[in-house]
């Protein structure tokens, strides 16, 4: 009974996905993601599509601070074209003689910043801090539903509601007052694979990609958590076989 509850546990532990909507977010639509569930797995399609809409539109604000670019072989991308994103990009370092300077970045290179502080992020935001995106789809509640709804949620304010100087309104946002500007709009990029980039087409795929960046181990996880509790379900009735076998004689 011990090793069942401990399987349980583990299959729990160890296959578990993005993390779920809280009882406040119930208004948030339930989105069908592939990587939902203990077998899911990411679209290298959507993620792909979801890292150019990142690299065109939201890295210019929004940064993604523990993130590689070799990473981006996790969604599907071969050495090479790893290697020209990385390389079409500038990063900080020294000259031989002490000096800053800048070189191509490499795919061992940590995804570029738009800002060198958080200071200068401030002061190019009116003030506001544009959040990291390393671990955005954890950091919210709801999670890659949430993201989803949010890149959605921009409209006209309903009739009597002011929305202060600056802010925007946005039907998902808490307070639905939120400092940054409705960032998609219909053909903001263009798509190589012939997708048509609709608002929610893109706000789907950066959620798969910020999803990906979250947790580029997912898929690998839930593969050892799977192996995990198979083994001990055949422990299981391994013990209790060996059990049975060792006290048959025993007079009860």
């Amino acid at each position: 009974m011990r090793i069942a509850i401990l399987a349980a546990g583990v299959l729990a532990a160890s296959l578990a996905g993005t993390a779920p909507a809280p009882a406040a977010e119930e208004h948030l639509e339930k989105m069908d993601w592939s990587f939902n569930g203990p077998f899911g797995t990411f679209d290298r399609a959507s993620a792909q599509r979801g890292f150019l809409v990142y690299q065109q539109v939201c890295s210019n604000c929004h940064s993604i601070k523990e993130g590689y670019y070799r990473d981006l072989r996790g969604i599907g991308l071969d050495e090479k074209q790893v290697a020209a994103i990385a390389g079409a990009v500038n990063v900080a370092t020294l000259s031989e003689d002490g000096q800053p300077a800048e070189r191509p970045a490499l795919p061992s290179d940590k995804f570029r910043s738009p800002h060198p502080n958080d200071r200068a992020a401030r002061a190019a935001n009116n003030g506001a801090l544009p959040p990291d995106f390393s671990v955005i789809v954890k950091a919210r509640e709801g999670g890659a539903d949430y993201i989803h709804a949010l890149l959605n949620g921009y409209a006209e304010p309903p009739a009597g509601v002011k929305v202060g100087d600056g802010l925007y309104y946005n039907a998902v946002y808490p307070g639905h007052q939120i400092a940054m500007p409705a960032p998609l709009t219909d053909d903001r990029v263009t798509y190589t694979d012939g997708t048509k980039p609709t608002v929610e087409q893109m706000s789907r795929d950066v959620t798969t990609f910020l999803t990906y960046m979250a947790s580029p181990e997912m898929e690998s996880r839930k593969r050892m958590g799977v192996k995990i509790v198979l083994f001990l379900v055949v422990m299981t009735g391994l013990t209790y076989a060996v059990k049975r076998k060792v006290w048959a004689d025993m007079p009860h």
